[in-house]
């Protein structure tokens, strides 16, 4: 059965069973009709994933894997934060005027900084360090900045991505302030792993462990029935995901170049309320 399905209904049990309640105090954000979205939490997640063992797909219900992988291409190979970039639909709520959802994100990873090798953004600055200097304990990436926080439609929640090679095995701890463990758990972490496999293919390594860093790992309360149904739904085995072996450059990366085979799940969860 599929280790990332384990990984998820264990979290997800602990949360509903011991999490902590918003309910009746202050939030930010709202449901639709106005109504307050509370949530159930836990603080301080943390998930590995061996990505030599499995993908890690959930097949509870279908991760579209191609789809969120045009996401984080958006936001690592294109560095966009102009919706219409964007084949998804995920950003429109955040979308303002301009079509944007300002200082974030991708804005971000385009920003241009001196480094000692030169002037470059942090995924150039990623790509160089894992081929020049591979055992450095400095490769990391931080979309958290502060002087652009107010200019931003959303802050960042997976914000940080630090990478560290042993051996010739390249692994990555994905660093997030908060989670929507029901709409973007997996969602997030099929596009980490993909990120992870793509870095490690262009620098010559292998791809090891992913570790997912959750600050506030949480359920909303309108989430609580579908995520107890989803989890007592039949395992499957993780599906294979490959890389297409001709890509040598981060930047020829496209989705067609992602083959996934033998991916047994259950059906889709539909119209899940998404709170703003």
């Amino acid at each position: 059965m599929s280790k990332a399905d384990q990984i998820f209904v264990n979290m997800c049990r602990d949360i509903i069973d011991n999490g902590f309640s918003t309910e009746g105090m202050p939030v930010r954000p709202k449901w639709f009709d106005g109504t307050p979205a509370h949530t159930i939490k836990n603080f301080g997640i943390v998930n590995r994933y061996n990505l030599s063992e499995e993908f890690p797909a959930l097949t509870l219900r279908p991760t579209p894997i191609k789809l969120a992988t045009d996401e984080l291409l958006w936001i690592w190979q294109k560095k966009s934060n102009r919706i219409e970039d964007l084949k998804s639909k995920v950003w429109n709520e955040w979308a303002g005027e301009d079509g944007t959802i300002g200082k974030a994100y991708g804005y971000q990873m385009s920003r241009i900084y001196k480094f000692k090798q030169g002037e470059m953004d942090q995924v150039d600055n990623v790509l160089w360090c894992l081929k020049n200097d591979r055992y450095s304990r400095r490769i990391l990436t931080n979309m958290y900045n502060f002087s652009d926080l107010s200019e931003m439609n959303l802050e960042p929640c997976a914000y940080s991505m630090t990478f560290n090679v042993k051996d010739d095995t390249l692994n990555a701890i994905l660093n997030q302030r908060s989670q929507d463990i029901l709409a973007a758990n997996n969602w997030n972490v099929v596009q980490y792993s993909m990120l992870l496999m793509m870095m490690a293919q262009v620098s010559g390594l292998k791809a090891g462990e992913l570790v997912h860093v959750i600050a506030d790992a949480h359920i909303y309360d309108r989430h609580i029935d579908i995520v107890k149904e989803m989890i007592e739904r039949p395992q499957y085995p993780a599906p294979k995901v490959t890389l297409n072996p001709d890509i040598k450059n981060f930047y020829d990366f496209t989705t067609a170049d992602i083959k996934v085979e033998n991916y047994i799940h259950n059906e889709q969860i539909r119209n899940i309320p998404v709170a703003v």
